[in-house]
């Protein structure tokens, strides 16, 4: 008798792709090209860039609270937390569209997923109940829709890939002690003190009023779309990433057990909520949503002033509300408290994580391209009417549309930025990468 050939037996925990596409594989942990990298250890604690960095946030936060009262220094706690976790998890929205776009690695979107789902639930909550603090009624985030938006975006995608990260992500990566973003950062200031000269020039572009969900459908609808909409973004991402068979995501160094929460490195889906619950704090503190990007203007223009200039001259900075916020102090405004905040909670993130250092020798390329991108981020998160968060995070959270469709357009403008950052002999993540 014949003996019957032996089958090879079906590996455990994996797809047979002869007989299943593997765009229809929705597993829980997405197709990589290689196993994701182990993390290094941490690194020993940076003692000296901590404690300064921890005397800043809490010295310059009992300044504020006697000279300006509890709310900002509220919000400027509030910032050091946000900074703190940002750096923890990585939390990156410049490295998550980067790797969707130029091998399809959905990870970083599917942790955007997470944040902008409990962001809309916790803002349902808070705007729908009109819980606030220290007698703020809280608002939503609510864009018009018009070519100011659609270019502005788009130039933001390009100048997040040139200059390395985005608004949020300039923020904590200066504080880490990183140099070559404190020259992303000069740009993005410049870049916005250009769209407040021009201003006159942008101000009448065509556009129509903001569509709001909640005005047409409640909180309860607004909430239920939204989070229908990013389920359906999670399984797209996951069907790409099944697809493309991209590299993983590189592993920070990080600490074991309870020593993560203070020393890294997060989960970025931890991340994603400590930050909704943040940027909600925000919300509730100050009646308004988190955002960054005006007060680069508004440093550029105090700037100016202090060398001799007179931008209160501009059209821009006549207007009433900002006329109010140029004579104001920069510990008053909200968003300049809260940036503030980021910079000092990345340093002591930094610091305990035994990261914090500071970067020399740059290179002319990374010099060039994040000045180019820094400019462009300006321009376009001023022309957008915000940026990474101004814009997307708080439009999304608020069930606005011009959030989705800042996302689209900030989309399309990673792609082509990726595609310039070979102008300044940058990288790009490829498919054959180990990782990226």
């Amino acid at each position: 008798m014949t003996a019957q050939p032996t089958l090879p037996a079906e590996p455990t925990g994996s797809v047979d792709n002869d007989r299943v596409s593997p765009a229809l594989a929705l597993k829980w942990q997405p197709t990589l090209s290689t196993p994701a990298p182990q993390a290094p250890e941490a690194e020993p604690v940076r003692w000296w860039p901590l404690g300064l960095a921890l005397l800043g946030a809490l010295g310059l936060s009992a300044f504020v609270w006697s000279e300006h009262g509890a709310l900002p220094a509220a919000l400027l706690l509030l910032g050091t937390g946000l900074g703190f976790t940002l750096f923890h998890s990585r939390f990156g929205f410049t490295s998550a569209w980067r790797q969707f776009i130029a091998v399809g690695n959905g990870k970083g979107l599917r942790a955007h997923a997470v944040l902008l789902g409990t962001t809309a639930t916790l803002f349902a909550l808070v705007i729908g109940t009109g819980t606030g603090l220290f007698g703020n009624e809280p608002t939503g985030s609510a864009g018009t829709i018009g070519i100011a938006l659609f270019a502005g975006a788009f130039l933001f995608g390009i100048g997040m890939q040139l200059g390395g990260a985005c608004a949020s992500g300039t923020l904590f990566t200066v504080g880490s002690g990183q140099s070559a973003i404190v020259i992303t950062l000069i740009g993005f200031i410049a870049g916005s003190v250009i769209y407040s000269a021009a201003w006159p020039l942008v101000n009448d572009l065509p556009e129509v009023p903001a569509v709001v969900l909640s005005d047409h459908v409640g909180w309860f609808g607004s909430w239920a779309i939204t989070i229908a909409v990013l389920v359906a973004l999670v399984v797209i991402t996951r069907m790409v990433q099944n697809r493309r068979v991209p590299p993983p995501t590189g592993a920070p160094p990080s600490a074991q057990g309870l020593a993560r929460v203070l020393r890294g490195s997060w989960p970025m889906i931890a991340g994603a909520v400590v930050l909704a619950v943040l940027g909600a704090a925000v919300l509730m503190t100050s009646g308004t949503t988190w955002g960054i990007t005006s007060a680069f203007n508004l440093w550029g223009a105090k700037f100016l002033q202090l060398i001799g200039f007179q931008p209160e001259t501009w059209a821009f900075w006549s207007q009433p509300d900002q006329a109010a916020q140029l004579e104001g102090a920069i510990l008053q405004d909200q968003n300049s408290l809260t940036n503030i905040g980021i910079i000092l909670g990345a340093a002591v993130a930094a610091g305990a994580a035994g990261t914090w250092k500071l970067h020399t020798g740059l290179s002319w390329n990374i010099v060039a391209a994040g000045l180019v991108g820094g400019v462009l981020m300006g321009i376009g998160a001023r022309l957008a009417g915000g940026c990474n968060i101004g814009a997307y995070l708080a439009g999304i959270g608020s069930g606005s549309l011009h959030g989705w469709l800042w996302a689209i357009f900030a989309l399309a403008g990673t792609w082509a930025g990726l595609k310039a950052r070979s102008l300044f002999g940058l990288g790009v993540p490829k498919p054959s990468d180990s990782s990226c």
